[in-house]
């Protein structure tokens, strides 16, 4: 598996000599998007996209990669990165928030589930870890309900009340519907051996791309800029170990480093403190990421061989 940082904010700098000697890379390569980094952060327009993709692809390994993004502000390129994806797969993406929003800009990182559903080779997004308030009312949230309803978007949290929703939804997969109440299936009530041999059974392609976004994880195990969830750090290596060991992983992705946030746009910078917590980070704070990321990337290359 080849290894691709994209140096978007410098969340990634002081980890890359540790990164690239963690594993036993086919090939290590950085793509320079720091000056496009502030367009591109939260959400973008379809110009900055496209100079974003072309870089990307200027500098794109042949073979199965492992992206670096930096800040979860910018999990919207991950739909770009899949982009390049030669076979149907499955995306088994990992969060704390479903980015299923319908009503947000079309290059958003709360909505970039719906331009991966979009693409030709993504056959299915499987969501697994959302403790997030995105749940509470989804309808009224512009949540993307009817592909949950249709069977190309599945979602199980790992711990979420019942979903109080407008319309009944058809019980599926990791669901069911009671008293206008979506009831999920939560791994940590199944437990997290169970709900992956479930998981696994509703994977139809031969290969997965794997989007992990470390706000998934509670801040003892990393701290991002966005809420954060409950799943434990050893419940993510399970879910990639189990996963790798069934299918081919055909490219993968993580986000959900700490870096700054400077908007100068003022609508961004309006909906970054609406949505955002207000954090600082000290040295001790950054080396617990860059200590989730070495197990997180030893876990994913292992898994790809």
């Amino acid at each position: 598996m080849h290894l691709q940082f994209l140096d978007l904010d410098g969340s990634l700098d002081t980890q890359q000599f540790t990164l690239r000697t963690v594993a036993l890379w086919e090939s290590v390569s950085a793509v320079d998007l720091r000056d496009l980094g502030p367009r591109l952060r939260l959400w973008s327009r379809d110009r900055t996209i496209r100079l974003a993709r072309e870089r990307i692809a200027a500098q794109a390994p042949d073979g199965p990669t492992l992206h670096l993004i930096g800040s979860g502000d910018f999990h919207h390129l991950a739909a770009v990165l899949m982009e390049k994806a030669r076979e149907p797969v499955t995306v088994i993406h990992i969060d704390n928030h479903p980015d299923w929003v319908r009503l947000a800009p079309r290059w958003h990182c709360g909505s970039w589930v719906n331009r991966a559903l979009r693409l030709p080779n993504v056959q299915r997004v499987i969501t697994l870890g959302v403790c997030s308030d995105d749940l509470v009312r989804p309808d009224l949230k512009g949540g993307n309900l009817p592909a949950l309803a249709s069977g190309r978007l599945l979602l199980f949290p790992w711990e979420h009340a019942p979903s109080r929703v407008w319309r009944r939804i058809p019980d599926g997969p990791g669901r069911h519907w009671e008293n206008g109440h979506i009831h999920w299936q939560n791994f940590s009530e199944t437990g997290v051996e169970n709900t992956l041999d479930a998981i696994i059974s509703l994977i139809s392609t031969n290969a997965v791309w794997i989007s992990i976004d470390k706000d998934v994880l509670d801040e003892r195990e990393a701290l991002t800029n966005w809420d954060q969830g409950r799943m434990p750090l050893s419940a993510l290596l399970q879910i990639l170990r189990a996963v790798g060991a069934q299918k081919r992983i055909a490219g993968a992705d993580i986000c959900g480093e700490f870096s700054p946030i400077a908007h100068t746009n003022w609508f961004k910078r309006w909906e970054s403190r609406s949505d955002q917590p207000q954090r600082s980070a000290d040295t001790a704070m950054l080396a617990r990421n860059e200590a989730t990321n070495r197990l997180l990337l030893v876990a994913i290359e292992k898994a790809a061989r």
